[in-house]
């Protein structure tokens, strides 16, 4: 379903936008999955107010950051931040706009939205092949009065590169010392077993049709596809669910400021209340840009999501930037993007 509300969005905004002389009236951008969403919704009120569209293509994260050291997008979006060496070599620069959280989600009999809990090294040994049915003693150990089946368990994991496999991943290795010598972690890994999905959606689409799977997805696509996730034990020993509450818990401890490059991952964080695989999502820019139009376009729709897109990203269970945050990448904004030597912003 997401698939389809993505892409519907990409094509409501090409609407009238064949020809050279409407450019202006859209801004371009590829990528990430995770925040597709959220983006889609910022561009319905966006266009509802300015008439300039946003096409936006949920490629995932490493298709996002080919495509903008290609130019072939006016940004790229990456759940997988780049280092601060990475965007000065490629002459980027790239700031945060959301945070949410990454979900195991479940197809298993009889088990409920929230019932089954997993730790990060259960969680792993799943991932590894080495947990192989629902009735596991491992499994039954956590859960005990579930019902659980003797039922085989199928992995579901991304099959293109993807910022919220490198967030699952980091999870992942930080926990389990197996995981990091046999899998290790990145946005694409060499994974032990399982079926692939493509996008967010494409392993939403995977556990919701195969019995006995678990995936990890994006929060939103979990609940938008009505189907189980799991409690995970957290850093401070606690089971928590997913939940905006549980994300913004998280990220409370997150020092922006102290990140060269913007660079920051959120995951194992310190916090009774935090979920463990919790992350932001990233636009990469070209700090020089070759057009100062477009280069304002981009802004001007990001600044209008910062000081207008809370509530749309609260309603989809994402957390937004705090408003010292937000002033600090404004302040970035003004400091490094230029045109032809003079800044982009503030805004004309």
């Amino acid at each position: 379903m997401f698939r389809a509300l993505c892409l519907a969005a990409v094509l409501a905004v090409l609407g009238g936008c064949g020809g050279s002389g409407d450019r202006a009236r859209y801004i371009s951008g590829a990528g990430a999955t995770f925040p597709a969403s959220l983006y889609a919704k910022w561009s319905e009120g966006y266009r509802g107010e300015t008439k300039i569209g946003l096409n936006y293509q949920a490629i995932g994260s490493g298709g996002g950051i080919k495509q903008i050291k290609a130019r072939t997008v006016d940004f790229g979006a990456t759940d997988k931040p780049l280092t601060a060496e990475q965007l000065d070599r490629a002459g980027l620069y790239q700031f945060p706009t959301v945070i949410g959280g990454v979900v195991p989600i479940l197809n298993v009999d009889g088990i409920t939205p929230g019932q089954l809990k997993l730790t990060g090294p259960l969680l792993a040994a799943i991932f590894l092949g080495d947990v192989k049915s629902w009735n596991d003693p491992r499994i039954a150990s956590l859960n005990p009065g579930a019902k659980l089946p003797a039922q085989a368990i199928t992995v579901v994991h991304r099959s293109d590169g993807s910022g919220t496999t490198f967030l699952f991943t980091s999870y992942l290795s930080g926990i389990s010392p197996a995981w990091k010598q046999r899998v290790g972690a990145s946005d694409a890994v060499s994974w032990p077993t399982g079926l692939a999905g493509k996008g967010n959606d494409g392993v939403a689409a995977f556990v919701k049709q195969t019995a006995g799977s678990i995936g990890y997805v994006e929060y939103a696509y979990a609940k938008q596809n009505n189907g189980a996730y799991a409690q995970l034990q957290n850093r401070a020993g606690q089971f928590v669910v997913p939940s905006a509450e549980s994300f913004g818990a998280a990220a409370a401890s997150a020092d922006w400021a102290k990140a060269p490059g913007n660079y920051l991952v959120l995951v194992d964080q310190p916090g009774g209340g935090s979920w463990p695989i919790t992350g932001a999502s990233f636009i990469l820019v070209y700090r020089e840009q070759t057009n100062a139009q477009v280069g304002r376009g981009v802004l001007r729709f990001f600044d209008w999501g910062f000081a207008k897109g809370d509530q749309a990203a609260a309603q989809l269970d994402y957390v937004p930037l705090p408003a010292t945050v937000k002033d600090m990448i404004r302040k970035q904004w003004a400091a490094t993007l230029k045109a032809e030597g003079k800044p982009l912003y503030p805004l004309q």
